[in-house]
């Protein structure tokens, strides 16, 4: 027995040494790394990443970066990027160690991060342990993981707070929740710099080839004013940012005889998320009447598909085609006036079946917007979409 106590207290001492020497080792890149951006928030936590890393590259700093959204991706100081590997599939805020490790490798003048915490401790300690941020993004408070950041906005606003870095500088487009931003910011000596996105204009905007939202450019330009980058090429390294996978964009198809426009809005998810993106899209003329709303259901999303379905009114397309499962969430919370606007192709359909029932109501042209949550039958909706004539 006392052969067992002295493996077991050998084994515990090796454990706590190695975890010791990893820690400093994880702190000396840290600090060889003099400007650590740590971007968080809700919504276009990815674009804001790719936008403050083009910034600093367009001003000549050495840049690397990493995004966790729709395809996590490390990008080097060339702009060039790579997915990030992950063991078995599984994100894990533990990965952040490895990503510094990379990134201290080119003796960077800046690293790009986002935050991949939803937890709220999980979210203090990915910022004081993990990055040690030295100017951190908090770009929206937005109703999105409630349950485990909620239960109300303000909650969300207080938890997201937890990555500003104490003695440091924090950058936010958000403007319904600012006091409590400003609250929470004070307890940390933190300096809260609220962004203007009227500070970019709309001639800036149409250089993008991607789209994009004037409070993501506006905290990208801030970031780059902080590090004494000039405004002019911090835009030209926005410019020439390759856009991340889910970034919002308008596809053309023809099928058949019909042009259609398609949006893929399901990654904005949710509702206040979702009508931005929409009127973007309509403000920037990609997408126009008639409208055709895709809404896909997910049986454990169903309050989400409601969300969706008393966005209707506030759309106001030509049609409703509602897919997944159970549609019946998403059609109850549409007005009955709206009824008789509602296609049901709710269940289990092969893509043909979907794609079929959805441009069979179709004239000669249309724009489809997709909204809800992309898992399920609207990933098959999309790949059966990509297999139609492309139109330039």
């Amino acid at each position: 027995m006392t052969f067992l106590y002295v493996v077991l207290l050998t084994a515990s001492a090796a454990m706590l040494a190695a975890g010791i020497a990893e820690q400093r080792q994880h702190y000396k890149h840290l600090h060889s790394i003099p400007t650590r951006v740590l971007v968080n928030g809700i919504r276009g936590k990815s674009s804001i990443t790719r936008l403050c890393a083009g910034a600093l590259r367009g001003g000549g700093l050495v840049t690397t970066a990493k995004t966790t959204g729709t395809a996590a991706r490390f990008i080097h100081p060339d702009g060039s990027e790579e997915p990030v590997y992950r063991k078995f599939g599984i994100a894990n805020v533990v990965e952040q160690i490895g990503i510094v490790r990379r990134a201290a490798a080119y003796r960077p003048d800046a690293l790009v991060i986002e935050c991949m915490a939803v937890m709220p401790d999980l979210q203090e300690i990915n910022q004081s342990k993990l990055i040690r941020s030295t100017i951190g993004v908090l770009c929206n408070v937005r109703e999105d993981h409630l349950a485990e950041m909620g239960p109300t906005l303000d909650d969300v606003a207080r938890s997201l707070s937890r990555s500003m870095p104490v003695g440091g500088i924090c950058l936010t487009a958000e403007k319904d929740r600012l006091p409590i931003l400003q609250e929470e910011a004070d307890k940390r000596d933190c300096e809260l710099i609220a962004v203007d996105p009227e500070s970019v204009t709309d001639e800036e905007m149409r250089r993008f080839s991607w789209i994009t939202f004037k409070e993501n450019v506006a905290i990208a330009l801030a970031v780059a004013d902080l590090l004494n980058v000039n405004r002019q090429l911090a835009l030209e390294g926005m410019w020439a940012a390759p856009p991340d996978p889910g970034v919002l964009q308008v596809h053309r198809y023809r099928a058949g005889r019909r042009l259609l426009r398609f949006a893929n809005v399901f990654a904005a998810n949710d509702p206040e998320s979702t009508l931005l993106n929409i009127d973007q899209l309509r403000r920037q003329g990609a997408i126009a009447d008639p409208l055709h709303v895709i809404i896909n259901c997910r049986p454990d999303r169903v309050e989400r598909n409601g969300q969706m379905g008393a966005l209707i009114p506030k759309i106001a397309p030509e049609r409703v085609v509602l897919i997944g499962d159970p549609t019946r969430s998403a059609r109850a919370a549409i007005p009955s006036e709206w009824h008789d606007r509602v296609v049901d192709l709710g269940g289990s359909r092969s893509p043909r079946e979907l794609l079929r029932g959805i441009v069979g109501g179709v004239g000669r042209q249309a724009s489809l917007i997709a909204i809800g949550n992309i898992h399920g039958q609207g990933e098959l909706l999309i790949e059966e979409l990509a297999k139609l004539e492309p139109v330039a």
